[in-house]
Order: C-alpha cells, then structure tokens, then sequence
C-alpha cells in the first residue's frame, strides 16, 4: 500500500499542475479572461452576463481544485470536484461538437483548434487520473515518504501535465489537425 501515497502524489501533483496552467492561461490579463469568456458564449446560449458568471465560477473552481489538492487532508475533496468540474467540461465539450460549434478550446490559453472529440478523450485521461488519483488517497495510510518516492511521483506528475496541456499539439504532430467543416470528431 505504501507505493499509493506514490500514486496520490503524482496524481494529485498533475492535476494541480494542469488546472493551475488552466487558470493563470485564463486570467493572465484582460483580453485571455475576455477570449476565455467569448469561447464560453460561443459554446453556451447564455445572456452576456450570465456567460460571465459561469467564466468566473470556472476559474474559480480551478482555483478550488488546486487549493484542495495542494493539502494531504483535504486531496480526496479536491479530487471529487475535479471529477465533477471535468463531468461537466465534458458535458459542455459534447454539446458543442454536436451542435457544430467551431468554438476554439480556451482551456490552456489562445489557440485556433476548435473544441472536438479530441477534447473528450484528453478530459477522459484526466477523468482517469482524478479516479486513480482519489482511489489512491483513500488507500493511502498515514506513513513516511521516501525521498525517492517522492521524486519519481513529481517526475512522472511533470510528464504527465506536460502531455495533457500540449494535449493538441501532440493529437495534431500523430492524428493531424481535427476537421475544419461539419460536426468535428463526435
């Protein structure tokens, strides 16, 4: 049971690292929040006012997530609202696509890659790493951890944030860029 505390660590440790990308992409000035806002009109039939409240509560649940994440005690709450904030990314994502929005992906900064069923599948990693992740927490048992433990679970945190922020570039550099007319990739 011990190598779960690794385990945790890492995961915990990647979805920090991926969220805190999420949110510093969007809020690192005026025009990002404002780009970040738009993307979230473009997906939701909202009132202009109304798409900024929910642009607000989702950088605020980011926030919500790495604070929760960053301490032992309260990980396993902080795993639970990353799973349901990347439920509902995922809800929105799968509604865009099949409405044919060619709404871009705001969600590791400026990008002209509109919002396709590539972005499910990277939300489902995540999805995937939140359960191990939480799954591990609660296996986890008070104990020591082992310096090299530690290093390798921020070592393969750091890839693993790594490749899910440049989720798109990699999709484009093996698949090829996602279709640019139709309903894309869903």
């Amino acid at each position: 049971m011990i190598v779960m505390q690794y385990v945790a660590l890492a995961c915990r440790c990647a979805l920090a690292a991926v969220f805190l990308v999420a949110v510093l992409s969007k809020v690192r000035g005026r025009d990002a929040f404002h780009a970040f806002r738009a993307s979230v009109l473009d997906m939701v039939a909202l009132p202009a006012g109304d798409a900024t409240l929910l642009s607000a509560a989702v950088v605020l649940s980011e926030v919500s997530i790495i604070v929760l994440l960053a301490v032992q005690w309260t990980a396993p709450v902080g795993f639970v609202l990353a799973g349901a904030v990347l439920l509902a990314f995922c809800a929105g994502i799968a509604r865009a696509v099949r409405s044919g929005a060619r709404t871009p992906c705001r969600c590791f900064g400026a990008t002209a890659t509109p919002l396709s069923g590539r972005h499910l599948v990277r939300n489902a990693v995540l999805l995937t790493v939140t359960a191990a992740g939480g799954t591990a927490q609660l296996l986890t048992g008070p104990g020591e951890a082992h310096p090299a433990g530690v290093a390798i679970g921020m070592a393969c945190a750091g890839v693993l944030a790594l490749a899910i922020v440049f989720f798109d570039d990699l999709a484009d550099l093996f698949a090829g860029p996602p279709p640019t007319s139709g309903r894309a990739g869903l």
